[in-house]
């Protein structure tokens, strides 16, 4: 009867598994579908001409492919010395007393839907923004720093987990041989934590480059390349959340779909090269 049960448990997790590969799989379909229109008006040429004019029937994906990935790249730049400054705190430095609450309170704001994070930019964060750097605050900059603030938490809470599986004897060891409390932490507890720790990064890396509304509320909707970070600017999502509803013909709505499809290419191309990167890293140094 259990060699039974085993087999039934074996086979069903081995459905699941494939199921998320084929609902992968249809998504990509789906979306490469509805983009061909696109893709046979433009061409390769999509991804690299600038213009976005749908009066035109003029479509051009480089504007918000550079927003996604330079807004992206902020906020990764800003959030992880922050998150694992936070985590290290959390699991070694922190009073008792606090670990508790400030733990929970982490979490908490992990949980705080990204709408919210966009309002509070808006009303409250890009006036700041606008009186310190100039502008009018809508801008890549702002976009960016709202982002790191709403991956921040899921990081530090998933890294501060990943500190705590620290085996209390590997540290108590460091401790019988000299070693400071910046020892163990930095010799320590960061290798036997390293792969949470780049999980939690490449996860934040995801929820980052296809944030929509956060995003959306303090960017701005200009398709335009531009190196001042105070300037408005777009992104793949914000073009999707703000235009999907106005497309009015079969090459806007095809090229939206387009959009969508590189993001996902994108998305996947970008945690699959951090992923196997830091894989590989570890395995060397195994």
């Amino acid at each position: 009867m259990n060699l039974i049960l085993d087999k039934i448990f074996a086979h069903t997790t081995k459905f699941i598994a494939l199921g998320v590969l084929l609902i992968v799989a249809w998504i990509f379909t789906e979306l490469f579908q509805q983009s061909l229109v696109s893709i046979q008006s433009s061409g390769f040429d999509f991804v690299t001409q600038t213009k976005w004019a749908p009066n035109l029937e003029k479509f051009g994906a480089l504007p918000a492919i550079y927003g996604s990935v330079v807004s992206t790249f902020l906020a990764m730049v800003l959030a992880v010395p922050v998150a694992i400054g936070v985590a290290i705190f959390l699991s070694e430095l922190a009073p008792a007393k606090l670990k508790s609450p400030v733990g929970v309170s982490i979490e908490l704001l992990a949980a705080i839907p990204s709408v919210i994070y966009g309002m509070w930019g808006l009303f409250y964060f890009v006036p700041i923004i606008r009186d310190i750097v100039g502008g009018v605050g809508i801008s890549m900059l702002s976009a960016g720093i709202v982002l790191s603030i709403m991956i921040l938490p899921f990081m530090a809470a998933v890294t501060r987990d990943a500190m705590n599986t620290t085996p209390d004897i590997l540290k108590e060891s460091a401790y019988a041989l000299g070693g400071t409390k910046w020892d163990v932490i930095k010799d320590v507890v960061m290798p036997y934590a390293k792969a949470g720790i780049i999980g939690s990064f490449i996860l934040a890396l995801g929820r980052a480059i296809g944030e929509t509304m956060a995003v959306t509320f303090v960017m701005g909707n200009v398709h335009k390349i531009s190196l001042d970070l105070t300037q408005p600017a777009t992104s793949i999502p914000v073009t999707l959340a703000n235009e999907f509803n106005e497309a009015d013909t079969g090459i806007y709505y095809s090229s939206l779909f387009e959009l969508s499809l590189l993001l996902l290419v994108i998305s996947f191309t970008i945690i699959s090269i951090a992923k196997f990167y830091f894989l590989r890293r570890k395995r060397l140094g195994a």
